[in-house]
């Protein structure tokens, strides 16, 4: 058994900012993070846009960015959360500007871009690669604090709580968090670390779908966890489809094609090259991310063409390479030449809005344990996140997490009692498994499924056929996990059937259109 002071499971953008400010007032507690890849994987890594902060007084305010916030979340927003979040933007801003983290600049001041649902100009970057920047600049500052220490390829398979315990009865209104069963994918052997504090900051279940723009990580292993706990989770039928991923006929992670470039001036056309979002929306590409991916998704069944184009032909090429490095990189890799050619794109699952359910301070509805991030329903961005606002919302939630979790150790009120009859993981009588083709074959039908019928559009008939496949898929997925020794692969398994029951059956209560959420038969 490990034991720490706190338990960050997750290493991008919300865990390490929440580790950091934890260390720097409180050098001698124990901070461990465990990441289940290397410890610079998460969403974060791959964020291209930038990150949403008013800093121009001249012509932009915070009661903009609340209003531009408050409309592409459909009015499902929390609005006393956005204001906070926009409030407290300059500030956390500023301190990641401290820690190292570099953005573009222009005549002395920070270059602002500028993404669809946004009114004004308020994006700070670094280049194409914003997330990539921060990342970086965070892991530097964390390792060399003494007192926080990082183990990669380490994978959560479940939190322990009362639950745990044999005999005990589980309360579902007064759960406490006691810290992780954690596989060390290196010795292959799961360890109980135990933690007065455990903070989950999984991020996004991008691969729940067949197409993402997220990496591979992200299987939504929290959400998953969290909800196997009894804790509570909401608004997973919200989930953004981004518009312009670049497209390829092989599934899994796609490349992202940045909003920036149509805040820069791309147009979409389809495959013939007429133009189409001014059917859709006055603000044409600068519409949000649930109207330009409905407009582009309806555009391809129309025609039955497999991708529409992005044209940026007629933008300022010099100021492209500029921007886009990265972008015109990948593009001119696949053959693409995007200065004389359409790049083919595609809608591809990217954001979800729902999650653990959270209040300001990041504390769940289980006791001690917090959550930040992309695996959260925090009530900023409610049925549909505006761009750039997710990196603001780890910044945000992760300093008022760190400073609930300051106080709760200082105040050192915490009952372990139960924790020492919590057993060790016990493997008896579990098989290795022989042929891992099983694993990969129920994930890619999850998969195949959720795209056909829980995707962009969905109806009640889709739902119903879902629901009823799924009901198969988790059968099977349950059956391998009880006499099988647990391996990544199948608890990521685990985890997304999880998260696809919870989209599906949180998707047939809606009622109305909201947001990201869009059921052709309540239209």
């Amino acid at each position: 058994m490990i034991k720490a002071d706190v338990l960050v499971i997750g290493s991008g953008i919300s865990g390490l900012s929440y580790a950091i400010k934890v260390s720097e007032q409180l050098p001698d507690a124990k901070i461990i993070i465990v990441t289940k890849s290397d410890e610079d994987e998460s969403n974060t890594k791959y964020a291209q846009g930038g990150l949403a902060v008013v800093t121009d007084s001249k012509n932009d305010n915070f009661e903009k960015h609340i209003e531009d916030t408050m409309r592409a979340g459909d009015g499902e927003n929390k609005h006393d959360v956005v204001e906070m979040v926009v409030r407290e933007a300059p500030a956390r801003f500023n301190e990641i500007v401290e820690w190292g983290a570099n953005f573009d600049k222009k005549n002395g001041e920070f270059a602002l871009g500028r993404e669809g649902g946004h009114t004004e100009n308020r994006i700070v970057h670094h280049k194409d690669i914003t997330g990539f920047e921060i990342e970086r600049a965070l892991l530097e500052t964390a390792n060399k604090s003494p007192n926080i220490e990082i183990l990669d390829h380490h994978y959560v398979i479940d939190i322990i709580t009362q639950h745990h315990v044999p005999g005990k009865e589980l309360n579902t209104g007064d759960i406490h968090c006691y810290g992780a069963y954690i596989l060390d994918e290196k010795s292959k052997t799961i360890k109980k670390i135990t933690s007065k504090i455990t903070l989950v900051a999984t991020g996004g279940a991008g691969h729940v779908y067949k197409n993402t723009t997220n990496p591979k990580i992200a299987t939504g292993d929290g959400i998953a966890f969290v909800a196997r706990a009894k804790g509570q989770v909401s608004n997973m039928q919200y989930y953004q489809f981004h518009p312009t991923a670049l497209y390829s006929k092989i599934d899994g992670m796609l490349f992202l094609i940045s909003e920036a470039v149509r805040g820069d001036g791309a147009k979409l056309r389809t495959k013939r090259g007429e133009k189409f979002m001014h059917k859709y929306d006055e603000r044409e590409e600068l519409a949000s991310r649930d109207i330009v991916a409905r407009a582009i998704d309806n555009e391809m069944k129309v025609s039955g063409d497999e991708f529409v184009g992005l044209d940026c032909r007629d933008m300022d090429h010099e100021k492209f390479l500029e921007h886009f490095p990265n972008i015109y990189k990948k593009c001119r890799e696949e053959a693409i030449d995007p200065f004389t050619q359409l790049i083919p794109v595609v809608p591809a699952c990217h954001y979800l809005m729902g999650g653990i359910e959270v209040d300001k301070d990041g504390q769940s509805s289980i006791k001690n344990l917090f959550a930040v991030g992309e695996c959260t329903n925090s009530g900023l961005h409610g049925a549909n996140r505006l761009a750039s606002n997710s990196l603001l919302e780890g910044l945000v939630f992760g300093h008022n997490a760190a400073m609930k979790t300051m106080t709760l150790l200082n105040e050192n009120n915490f009952n372990f009692d139960d924790l020492k009859a919590v057993p060790e993981w016990d493997e008896e009588g579990m098989n290795i498994m022989d042929e891992m083709v099983i694993v990969s074959y129920l994930r890619k039908q999850l998969q195949e499924m959720m795209s056909d019928l829980v995707g962009i559009v969905r109806s009640n008939k889709r739902l119903a056929m879902a629901l009823q496949k799924h009901q198969e898929i988790a059968a099977a997925v349950d059956e391998i996990y009880h006499y099988s020794i647990l391996s990544p692969q199948l608890s990521e398994l685990r985890n997304l059937t999880t998260v696809a029951h919870l989209i599906i059956t949180q998707s047939m209560e809606m009622t109305e259109n909201k947001g990201a959420f869009y059921n052709k038969d309540l239209a």
